[in-house]
């Protein structure tokens, strides 16, 4: 799924080979139930299967104390960053068990651990979803479908290259740093890592 259209042209526009024919995406609001369950219903059309679930929805909010935020924040917190992978498992979940296999990844924070102050709601909302996964780990186990999150810190990216100018970037993990480790764990080679929180913190 995707969120700007331009930045899916790019993606599809940097695969190649048989992959380019495999690749698909669709526009979605990952918080409404009917629609996650409509877009799972035509992968497994198109594809017979599926395989893995990386979770990488999330939303930042903070540089207010918690008494001057409003249920709005409140609401845009927890919908993004706990709803939206409460929603996304529970469709992709029984296909996984019929077909006795999966890899669910969740794109954690290490904010889920550190409760930094002026980002309470933050910090609340990605330490649910851990505890989210971690409990959904549990249930799977006789599934064979195996669950981790992978707990970044502050990623190198230009937005946050921006809003932090004076960070030591070089200290900053790199997105395609991070994509490694989940494709390790979206693979038999991370067979036996099952309910692992892993930090990827780089040297912050």
């Amino acid at each position: 799924t995707y969120r700007k259209r331009a930045e899916y042209d790019e993606l599809a526009a940097a695969v190649t080979g048989d992959a380019s024919a495999r690749l698909s995406g669709a526009a979605l609001d990952v918080t409404d139930e009917a629609a996650v369950k409509e877009f799972v219903g035509g992968v497994l059309e198109r594809h017979g299967r599926l395989d893995c679930l990386v979770n990488t929805v999330g939303g930042y909010a903070g540089g207010k104390n918690l008494w001057e935020v409003g249920v709005k924040t409140y609401e845009q917190m927890l919908g993004l960053n706990l709803k939206a992978g409460f929603v996304l498992a529970t469709a992709v979940v029984p296909p996984m068990i019929a077909q006795d296999r999966g890899w669910i990844v969740n794109v954690a924070s290490k904010a889920g651990y550190g409760h930094s102050p002026s980002a309470a709601l933050y910090a609340a909302s990605k330490a649910g979803a851990l505890a989210l996964f971690d409990s959904l780990a549990e249930e799977v186990k006789p599934y064979h479908i195996n669950v981790n999150s992978v707990v970044p810190s502050i990623f190198d990216t230009p937005a946050n290259r921006q809003a932090m100018p004076n960070a030591d970037f070089s200290k900053w993990p790199k997105p395609e740093e991070i994509a490694r480790v989940i494709l390790f764990l979206c693979s038999d080679e991370a067979r036996v890592v099952h309910g692992a929180a892993i930090p990827v913190y780089g040297r912050t």
